[in-house]
């Protein structure tokens, strides 16, 4: 058994150490005007159930004004509601209502670029002198009269789009739709940190920052070295190393002038999105802790779903936090294909255990409560951007409606669902899941009730398990700890059984098992653990 790892205690962590966060894609959560299209009025009509659930923070992706071009992402006006989701008045509600049942609300925040259609991109393009020209990032022609570097879009194509009007090409590392700010401009430092306290001073107790490791470029604007690993069936993106185009030094400093408007409003936290390697993900925690307080760990994402490989990266990841960094981890989002489509059915419950298990801040993603999987949409039904540029990386499965009752479109619409809902919505939804005792949704309420009432697994410590060669292949193991608690958690992430020792500590106790029917047995000497099993373990006598 390997030692334990610095964790914190109850009097010590704030809400976000010890909290859960659930994350709304309001376009398909709950629609309350029957357009097909969720909205702010329909989030606060379902605040109960996330109360129900027991989650502690709900993250809203965007719901600024927008033509839409990327649902939102692209932003035309960042202090205020697109009329498709609400209005100002409808947000205070909403976060009025979710205060009242304590629950926090983490807005979204897109500062790496803004939409066409915003004011300042449209005056910043009316001339090379125009007063904003340099609030977004504008280059003249390369030599042979193309775009000025080789840098590629992150949504398929170049990243370069050339303006007829001034002859200078602006850079987007998204959509043409999606310019990207400079952040080397004051200007647009200021303009961005008002606007996060626009929505700091109606209440917001936090922000994700959408891509926060492409705010700063480099300077020189490179080309992007070539990616000798690059395969065909590989998003075109990849084609380079992306080592000019973001991920710069530099970037640290944006995140400590945002860390130091949220330091203004009390406990506030920062989360950035950032999909890099471990050692690269480390330095987003920032000198003496400057960067964000939780740069998004989509490490559990992109791993092998195998035992030894799940360990392995979790071992790794708590090893390279730096002093005081709070681990966090997220299975899915609604950029990635849904957990229940990657791992399977049997294997979704084990990973939901592992997910609010683990040390640190889990992030829920809607509709994986329900064991929500891949939704087939048709070519002619299809949303995303990406996916009509490069077929294959859509990201419509992951987005597709909430289904709550055994009803039309499953309680989500009155009208026609922007994505189609689940062939089985009649039998996978809240409804009809939640008073079935072996349900996936009852699974999740009690991991979160655990959380709730056991500072082992809220902010306790960790240390692994060491198992023997053949079982550690298939079963991870490890230990949450605080004060006098012990608790262990044995995941098999195989489809047969395997006897676990449990010499240590004499007779255990299953708090949870993924499996009906186990909660409360007595085990002594070894524990028979199910195909695709996950339990709790809490030693008899303390």
């Amino acid at each position: 058994m390997s030692g334990p790892v610095s964790g914190t205690n109850r009097s010590e962590a704030v809400w976000w150490q010890s909290g859960t966060v659930y994350q709304v894609y309001p376009r398909s959560f709950q629609d309350t005007d029957g357009d097909g299209v969720g909205d702010l009025r329909g989030i606060t009509a379902r605040l109960d159930y996330l109360a129900w659930l027991g989650v502690d923070a709900v993250w809203i992706s965007p719901f600024y004004r927008s033509p839409m071009a990327d649902f939102g992402y692209d932003v035309a006006d960042y202090c205020a509601i697109d009329p498709l989701f609400g209005t100002l008045a409808d947000f205070d509600t909403l976060i009025g209502e979710a205060h009242r049942r304590r629950l926090k609300v983490i807005l979204d925040f897109v500062p790496n670029h803004s939409s066409i259609e915003h004011p300042w991109f449209v005056e910043s393009r009316a001339s090379r002198a125009a007063r904003k020209r340099d609030w977004y990032i504008w280059r003249d022609a390369g030599p042979d009269g193309g775009p000025p570097n080789n840098w590629l879009s992150n949504f398929g194509g170049p990243a370069w789009t050339r303006d007829p009007a001034t002859g200078q090409y602006y850079y987007h590392a998204f959509l043409p739709e999606q310019p990207d700010l400079n952040w080397r401009n004051p200007e647009v430092r200021a303009a961005m940190h008002d606007a996060l306290r626009f929505w700091l001073d109606r209440g917001v107790d936090g922000f994700r920052v959408d891509v926060i490791w492409h705010l700063i470029k480099d300077e020189g604007f490179r080309d992007n070295p070539h990616n000798p690993d690059f395969e065909p069936h590989q998003a075109g993106i990849n084609r380079f190393h992306q080592t000019y185009s973001c991920d710069r030094p530099e970037v640290l400093d944006v995140i400590a002038g945002m860390r130091a408007v949220l330091r203004d409003y009390g406990e506030r936290v920062l989360i950035g999105e950032i999909y890099l390697p471990i050692e690269r993900l480390m330095a987003y925690y920032g000198p003496e802790l400057g960067g964000a307080d939780l740069p998004f760990n989509f490490q559990l994402i992109q791993t092998p779903w195998r035992a030894d490989a799940v360990a392995a990266l979790v071992a790794e990841y708590e090893a390279a936090l730096p002093e005081g960094g709070w681990p966090n981890w997220v299975l899915g989002n609604h950029d990635q294909p849904r957990i229940a489509a990657r791992v399977g059915e049997a294997q979704e419950r084990v990973a939901a255990m592992l997910l609010l298990t683990l040390r640190g801040t889990p992030t829920l993603y809607y509709g994986d409560e329900i064991g929500l999987g891949h939704v087939p949409v048709l070519p002619e039904r299809a949303q995303d951007p990406w996916g009509r540029n490069e077929p294959g990386h859509g990201r419509d499965p992951e987005r597709t409606p909430m289904q709550w009752e055994d009803a039309p479109n499953a309680g989500f619409t009155t009208g026609t669902p922007w994505l189609p809902l689940s062939a089985d919505a009649d039998r996978r939804n809240v409804e009809t899941m939640r008073d079935d005792s072996r349900s996936i949704l009852t699974l999740y309420r009690r991991l979160l009730s655990l959380r709730r009432d056991h500072p082992a697994l809220s902010i306790g410590n960790w240390r692994n398990l060491t198992l023997d060669t053949d079982l550690a292949a298939e079963v991870f193991g490890f230990e949450r700890f605080a004060g006098d608690e012990t608790l262990r958690i044995l995941l098999n992430f195989s489809t047969r059984e395997w006897r676990v020792p449990l010499h240590e500590r004499g007779a255990w106790t299953i708090l949870l098992s993924t499996h009906a029917g186990r909660t409360g047995e007595r085990v002594e000497g070894g524990l028979a653990l199910g195909p695709d099993e996950g339990v709790i373990l809490s030693p008899v006598g303390g």
